[in-house]
């Protein structure tokens, strides 16, 4: 038997109509957020309702003008996406924390100072956000998100968005190996082989993820390789 508290009602409001179903909370975020997770893991009951606490039940008319279809799974599915969660206290501070971090991550990975070109400390990131009394919302994309915040922090800090082009050049030795983890790296953008078996490639890559890319190079290669940053944009 599920516990009442680690049950909520997801509602979803459309086109006059309203939706509810019964959700486990962490279940139906983690869905949410893209994570791998079972309908069924996620759904307390398999009935759509327009009013829990009343027990009205949806209507299969009511179903197919909003979702197109009265199929359970669909619709349910479309409730949790789309509609809202009410979250405990707990879980908040959780999604919030987890949700914080990804955004710092991303603005790490994908920012750099332009004055310098170079990538910025989370750690400074972190502060920056705290001076600029930034606010993270936990139903929004970590994308979308940072890219405001970063709108945000730049008041506080020099900061931009930016692509790296790095030109890498590798020993006989580890060229095929390095070859066949260029597209896991960035965007590969050329790629030559000298006659000794030396490749020499070129990759797009998030500008602050610079020095991350250039410790795999060295951990496939054992050190021998040349990095040169081409452009910074």
């Amino acid at each position: 038997m599920t516990k009442k508290e680690e049950m909520v009602i997801a509602r979803y409001e459309h086109g006059g109509e309203r939706f509810e179903i019964l959700v486990r909370p962490k279940e139906a975020m983690d869905l949410r957020n893209g994570k791998s997770v079972s309908l069924s893991d996620v759904v307390i009951s398999d009935t759509i309702y327009k009013d829990i606490k009343k027990g009205l039940k949806a209507s299969p008319s009511s179903l197919k003008k909003v979702f197109g279809t009265t199929d359970f799974e669909e619709v349910a599915r479309q409730i949790i996406l789309k509609g809202e969660i009410p979250l405990t206290a707990e879980q908040r501070k959780e999604i919030l924390e987890n949700k914080r971090k990804q955004v710092i991550d991303y603005i790490a990975r994908n920012a750099i100072d332009p004055k310098t070109n170079l990538p910025i400390p989370r750690t400074r990131i972190e502060m920056a956000m705290e001076q600029a009394k930034v606010q993270i919302d936990p139903n929004k994309d970590v994308e979308g998100q940072a890219l405001q915040i970063v709108k945000e922090i730049a008041k506080v800090i020099p900061i931009k968005i930016a692509k790296a082009l790095i030109e890498i050049k590798v020993d006989p030795k580890y060229s095929s190996k390095v070859k066949s983890q260029l597209h896991n790296l960035g965007e590969v953008k050329k790629t030559n082989w000298l006659g000794d078996g030396t490749l020499v490639a070129e990759i797009e890559i998030p500008a602050g993820a610079q020095q991350e890319v250039i410790d795999k190079l060295n951990s496939l290669t054992k050190g021998e390789v040349e990095v040169k940053i081409v452009l910074v944009k």
